[in-house]
């Protein structure tokens, strides 16, 4: 296992740690496995190795803490590392979000919502509001999508 492997499967279960338990990916995480990345693709690689690494990066973007997460894994494994992993992320994260709804007891109710809009955008009639909207309680409605990144990534290890 290579180096740049150890410290993306390090930040992978560190990020996976905190967002299920705090439900937050720091910064403080980030930015060594970063500079880590960085340096080793310069190190071993030169300029156009240190470019790549840096082009990873950028597909993975800046924002919240799992937008970042998603660029230092970029930065760690290159552009179409992170492609895939954001493809299987966004699966994964879909499925986490069927499961958490299926939890929540509010499956049909998000579906009668989702398939009314629909109508209503198909059909061009003027919504009604909904006076049973979703509050978000204390995040209940909500997912640790660095979580679905961290399956993306490994499954992107594993494909490849």
């Amino acid at each position: 296992m290579a180096i740049i492997d150890m410290v993306l499967l390090i930040l992978l279960i560190t990020c996976l740690y905190t967002d299920l338990t705090r439900r937050k990916i720091y910064n403080l995480a980030l930015l060594p496995a970063l500079v880590i990345a960085l340096v080793y693709h310069l190190a071993s690689g030169g300029l156009p190795q240190g470019c790549w690494s840096l082009k990873g990066l950028s597909m993975g973007g800046i924002g919240a803490g799992d937008v970042k997460l998603l660029g230092v894994v970029g930065a760690c494994k290159g552009p179409e590392y992170v492609f895939m992993a954001f493809l299987a992320g966004a699966i994964a994260g879909g499925m986490l979000s069927v499961a958490q709804l299926i939890r929540n007891k509010s499956l049909i109710a998000t579906l009668k919502k989702l398939l009314l809009n629909l109508y209503y955008r198909i059909t061009g009639l003027p919504r009604v509001k909904d006076v049973h909207t979703i509050a978000n309680a204390g995040g209940k409605d909500t997912i640790p999508y660095g979580a679905a990144i961290v399956i993306g990534a490994a499954a992107a290890y594993f494909v490849r």
